[in-house]
C-alpha cells in the first residue's frame, strides 16, 4: 500500500485544481446526448420519418462513416447513432487531457518531484490521474442515463448501455494516455501522440462503419469508439461488449503501472534527444516554427483528411433530409437561406472554422507554456525582445490557420467534386472569426497570463458548442450570434457581405495589440 500512499490527497488536489474545466467537459458530454432525443422528435416526428433515416444510411457508406450505423428508429435509437461516436470521441479527449496534466505535465514541471519528496508513494501520482479521469466519466455516465431516460422515452435500459459505454471508452484512453505519459519526456508530445491515438482510433471505426450497414466490421471491432456502437444500446443492448471496455482499462493500466515503476520521476522511455539542433536558428521567428511545426503539420493533415470526408456526404444530405421540413430548415439556420446543398457546404465550412479555432488557440498559448516552463527566459535574455518573441509564435498561429483553413477548403471541395473556388472562398471567409478567438487568447496572456489557458479554451469551447448545438437547439438568433461565427456570411450560396468581415478582422487586430501591450508591461510568469 506505500506505492499508493496519499493518492487521496492527490485526487482532492487534481479535483480542486480542475473545478471549473472538468464540469465544463462533463456538462458538454452529457449535453450532445442529453439534447438529441428533443432535436431528433422535431426532425422526423412521425415513424415514417424515422424509418426513413435507417433506410438511408443502410444505402450510403459515407453518411454511416460520418455518424455511425442506424440500428433502430427509435427516438433513443437514433440519438446513438446520430451523437454515439461523437461522445465517445469528446469523453476519450476529456479523459486523456485529464490524465497527461496530472502526470507528465506535473513532471515536466517539476511539481511531482517535490510532492514525492514527502509521504507520497511512487505510484500515487498516476493512480489519482487515473480515479480523476474516473470520476469525470462516471459524472458523465450518470448524467446520460438520466437525462435519456427522461427525454428519449425509450426505457432505462438503453439509456443506462450508453451511458456505461461512452465512460467506459473515456476509461480506455485515460489508461492509453497513461502508457503514453510513460514514453515521453514532453506533456505536449504525450497530448499530440495521445490524440493521435484517438484520431486512428476514430478512422478506423469510419472506414468499418463505411463498409457495413450494421457495425460488424473488422475494423470497427478494432476501434473502442467503435465497441461503443457495437453495445447497441436501444437496439438488442449487447451487454457483453462492455466486458471489452473494462478488460482493455484494467490491462492498459497494468501496463502503465509496470512502466512507471522502472522509470526515474522526470525521466522517460523515449528520452528528448539533446542538441545540437539541425538546421539554423537565427531568429526567434525560425524557434517558434520549429517548436510548431508538428503540431501544424497534423492540423494541416487532419482538415485535408476531414474536408474530404464531409465533401464526400454532401450529396448524401438530400437523402438524409428527405421530406423532413424541419431538418431541412435546421441545416439552412446553419448554412444560411440557400439551396440545401449550398446550405450543407455553408455548415460544413462553418464547423471547419469553429475547429479551427482550436487550433490557433492552441498554438497562441504555446508562448504561454514557454513562459511558465521558464524556457522564454534564456531567448528574452538576449538580443530579443519580447514583441519579437511573440511575433513568431503568432505569426506560426495565425498564418497557420490560414493553411489548415485552406487544406480544409480544398479537401471539402475534391469530396464534393464541384465548385473549387466558391467552396474554398467559404472556408476562407471563417478566418475573421478564427483569429478573433486566438485573438481573446492573446489578450488573455498578456493581461491576465494566469486565466489565459482556461479563458482561451473556455471562449473557443462556447463557440464551438454554440455552432454545433445551438441551431439544433432552435436558440434565439441573438445567442448565436455571441460567436463570431454568428456574424459571417453563409457561403458558399448566400451573399458576400464586407462588413462583418472587415469588422471581425478589425477586433482581432485591436485584441491582438493590446495583449502585445500587456506582455511588454508585466513581469514573465513562472
Amino acid at each position: 500500500m506505500t506505492a499508493v500512499a496519499g493518492t487521496g490527497t492527490l485526487l482532492r488536489l487534481a479535483l480542486r485544481r480542475d473545478r471549473l474545466m472538468l464540469p465544463l467537459w462533463v456538462y458538454v458530454v452529457a449535453l450532445t446526448v442529453i439534447s438529441m432525443p428533443r432535436t431528433l422528435n422535431g426532425l422526423y416526428g412521425t415513424a415514417d420519418e424515422r424509418a426513413g433515416v435507417l433506410t438511408t444510411m443502410r444505402a450510403n457508406g459515407s453518411l454511416r462513416a460520418l455518424y455511425g450505423p442506424a440500428l433502430d428508429d427509435s427516438l433513443g435509437g437514433l440519438t446513438v447513432w446520430r451523437v454515439g461516436a461523437y461522445a465517445g470521441l469528446f469523453a476519450a479527449a476529456m479523459s486523456l487531457l485529464i490524465v497527461v496534466r496530472h502526470t507528465r505535465d506535473e513532471e515536466e514541471s517539476g511539481r511531482q518531484e517535490l510532492v514525492s519528496a514527502a509521504s507520497v508513494g511512487r505510484r500515487a501520482p498516476l493512480t489519482s490521474a487515473l480515479l480523476a479521469a474516473l470520476v469525470a466519466n462516471a459524472a458523465v455516465a450518470v448524467l446520460i442515463t438520466v437525462g435519456l431516460a427522461l427525454t428519449a422515452g425509450s426505457g432505462f435500459a438503453g439509456a443506462l448501455a450508453l451511458g456505461l459505454a461512452t465512460g467506459g471508452t473515456g476509461a480506455v484512453f485515460a489508461t492509453l494516455a497513461a502508457i503514453v505519459a510513460q514514453f515521453t519526456e514532453s506533456a505536449r508530445l504525450a497530448r499530440g501522440l495521445s490524440a493521435g491515438l484517438l484520431g486512428a482510433a476514430f478512422v478506423l471505426r469510419a472506414a468499418g462503419d463505411a463498409g457495413t450497414a450494421d457495425g460488424s466490421s473488422v475494423l470497427t471491432w478494432l476501434s473502442p469508439i467503435g465497441w461503443l456502437e457495437n453495445t447497441r444500446a436501444y437496439a438488442g443492448t449487447r451487454w457483453w461488449v462492455l466486458l471489452l471496455f473494462a478488460a482493455a482499462a484494467l490491462a492498459q493500466g497494468a501496463v502503465a503501472y509496470v512502466l512507471a515503476g522502472r522509470r526515474d520521476i522526470g525521466m522517460s522511455f523515449w528520452p528528448s534527444r539533446p542538441g545540437p539542433g539541425r538546421g539554423r536558428l537565427g531568429s526567434a521567428g525560425t524557434l517558434a516554427r520549429r517548436l510548431q511545426r508538428g503540431s501544424l503539420l497534423g492540423w494541416s493533415l487532419a482538415f485535408l483528411a476531414s474536408g474530404v470526408v464531409l465533401g464526400g456526404v454532401t450529396d448524401g444530405a438530400t437523402d438524409l433530409v428527405g421530406g423532413s421540413e424541419n431538418t431541412r430548415r435546421i441545416i439552412e439556420r446553419m448554412g444560411g437561406q440557400s439551396g440545401l446543398t449550398d446550405a450543407f457546404l455553408a455548415g460544413m465550412t462553418g464547423l471547419l472554422g469553429m475547429v479551427a479555432a482550436l487550433y490557433v488557440v492552441q498554438a497562441v498559448l504555446r508562448m504561454h507554456a514557454e513562459e511558465t516552463a521558464q524556457r522564454a527566459e534564456p531567448v528574452l535574455s538576449g538580443a530579443v525582445g519580447r514583441l519579437r518573441w511573440a511575433a513568431g509564435h503568432l505569426t506560426v498561429a495565425f498564418a497557420g490557420a490560414v493553411l489548415v483553413m485552406l487544406l480544409g477548403g480544398l479537401g471539402l471541395a475534391a469530396g464534393y467534386g464541384h465548385d473549387l473556388g466558391p467552396v474554398v472562398g467559404a472556408c476562407l471567409v471563417q478566418l475573421p472569426a478564427v483569429w478573433t478567438l486566438g485573438a481573446v487568447a492573446v489578450l488573455l496572456h498578456g493581461l491576465v497570463p494566469r486565466a489565459a489557458v482556461g479563458g482561451g479554451w473556455g471562449v473557443a469551447g462556447a463557440a464551438l458548442l454554440l455552432g454545433w448545438i445551438g441551431p439544433a437547439l432552435d436558440l434565439p438568433q441573438a445567442v448565436l450570434n455571441l460567436s463570431p461565427f454568428g456574424h459571417l456570411p453563409k457561403l458558399p450560396g448566400g451573399e458576400m457581405a464586407w462588413g462583418p468581415v472587415l469588422a471581425l478582422t478589425g477586433i482581432a487586430a485591436v485584441l491582438v495589440a493590446a495583449g502585445l501591450v500587456g506582455l511588454r508591461r508585466r513581469d514573465l510568469s513562472s
